[in-house]
């Protein structure tokens, strides 16, 4: 009876009372954020253009379904019905006779006819979906990118409980409203919506991490775990949306995000208030923009090919709907071993060189995607693309709070701001841009652009080898440790 009593007293809403203030308890609170945000983000790559096609495609066919004949006039007849066998007897104007042939009756169809096959039937039409795919990709990112700058400070003043708790509120309506949009206009609504929870719960979220995590190599660590729960989200989105769009409908997946982001709704953190560096100072940082732009290249690259690879694949290998999701899984899976090995292994090795390294592999493996001949082709490029980017990711989020504790002030809503303005930059520059370039000179040129760009990038990260402290901290710094000496060698050896 003692047990069963323990039991009926026992309330989840208690335990997360008491336990909000448990440094464990956040980190998972913000791997589960990152991994609801990051799924939502990727299980729309496989069915936004398979949707948007078979969408215009149904929209032609009811607009020429309705157009009138030009051949024959209004009010002219074209067929007599014949009440003894049901068939339709078809007249046809000649100047002097008339045709009298039996004709099936068929009903009028107002939907798309089953293709025999996954291949699309207008190459034209397929490559115009990759402007308007990648604007609905890059809506997201570029609200969050105007996002940022306000909620960064914002959580300096606030504290991060309530921007957490607004961008959970967030993500849930913009879940909400993909499931139930059937237009362009709703689709993109929802996703630039999703931005702005987005940020909320991001930049709060790092910022969380950062402040609880004191120790560079602890906070190294915790970040790699969060980390890993963006890149669960990236893992299980693409092959999660395919396989439910493919078997259950287009609804379901959306459903399941938005129940799963309202449970998230009752946990709730303590609010915090600090007065920081100020945003401005901190982007004139050479340091933090170096930082930033590693962050930026090195993830430009995977959106760039989220709106553009499935259309390729479409167009090259007439891939299924399920297998458009299913090409992003090495990535994914490459993306959650490179952030949980180098959360902790950069420390060692130096998160410049981790970096350096990335954004280079990064670099050489994209250019190799557009080599693929079929889905098994890819494997191997896109595995070095997502294990690269893990690499950046993994030693650049720790690097931003170092920075700041080195060279500012040690509250970090603010540079962390930054660090997802640099991500959002590239997830919406990547699709805005490959969209049009993949539409006006190919798939394989904007994989190689972006290759380059990423090449040429990555010797800046050798800045970040050592860089310069606060002069004050310096001091004090070295006071501290000539005090520790004092102390630690014995008085008759001095």
């Amino acid at each position: 009876m003692g047990r069963l009593d323990e039991l009926r007293q026992f309330s989840l809403l208690k335990w997360l009372r008491e336990e909000r203030q448990s440094r464990k308890l956040i980190l998972f609170i913000v791997f589960v954020a990152l991994l609801l945000d990051n799924m939502l983000l990727t299980v729309v790559v496989p069915i936004i253009p398979s949707y948007l096609y078979n969408l215009d495609e149904s929209t032609d066919v009811v607009l020429k379904n309705n157009t009138p004949s030009q051949q024959n006039p209004p009010g002219a007849f074209h067929n007599i019905v014949s009440l003894y066998d049901n068939t339709v007897r078809s007249l046809v104007s000649n100047t002097t006779a008339m045709s009298t042939d039996l004709v099936p009756i068929v009903p009028t169809a107002t939907e798309v006819p089953l293709n025999s096959s996954d291949c699309p039937r207008s190459n034209s039409k397929l490559l115009n979906e990759n402007v308007k795919v990648g604007m609905l990709f890059a809506s997201k990112a570029t609200i969050q990118l105007i996002t940022n700058p306000f909620i960064g400070p914002l959580t300096n003043r606030i504290g991060y409980q309530l921007p957490i708790f607004a961008g959970f509120c967030i993500m849930f309506i913009s879940t909400i409203m993909f499931a139930f949009s059937s237009s362009y206009a709703l689709l993109f609504v929802a996703r630039s919506l999703q931005g702005v929870g987005s940020s909320c719960s991001s930049v709060a979220g790092m910022g969380m991490l950062a402040s609880v995590y004191t120790d560079d190599e602890e906070r190294g660590q915790a970040i790699g775990i969060a980390l890993g729960g963006l890149a669960l989200g990236v893992l299980v989105g693409p092959p999660f949306g395919s396989v439910m769009y493919e078997f259950v409908g287009k609804t379901a997946p959306f459903l399941i995000l938005a129940f799963l982001a309202f449970i998230l709704l009752l946990c709730l953190f303590p609010s915090q208030s600090q007065k920081g560096t100020p945003l401005l100072t901190l982007m004139k940082d050479p340091y933090i923009l170096i930082a930033a732009g590693a962050i930026c290249f090195g993830n430009m690259a995977i959106a760039m090919m989220e709106p553009t690879l499935p259309i390729w694949m479409m167009e090259t290998m007439c891939a299924r709907k399920w297998q458009l999701g299913v090409a992003f899984l090495p990535a994914s899976i490459s993306y959650l071993i490179g952030t949980n090995i180098f959360g902790t292994l950069a420390h060692k090795m130096g998160r410049w060189l981790c970096a350096l390294i990335g954004i280079m592999v990064v670099g050489i493996s994209v250019i190799c995607v557009p080599f693929a001949t079929n889905i098994y082709g890819l494997i191997l490029p896109n595995f070095g693309v997502g294990f690269a980017i893990g690499m950046v990711d993994a030693s650049m989020m720790p690097i931003m709070g170092y920075l700041v504790d080195l060279r500012h002030v040690s509250v970090y809503g603010s540079v962390y701001a930054i660090a997802d303005v640099a991500f959002c930059m590239g997830f919406a520059l990547g699709p805005s841009i490959g969209g049009s370039i993949a539409e006006s000179i190919g798939f394989p040129w904007v994989m190689t652009i972006i290759g380059i760009v990423d090449i040429f990038f990555a010797p800046l990260c050798i800045f970040l080898r050592n860089p310069p402290g606060q002069e004050e901290k310096i001091v004090r710094f070295e006071f501290s440790a000539c005090y520790w000496a004092y102390l630690i060698i014995p008085c008759h050896s001095i």
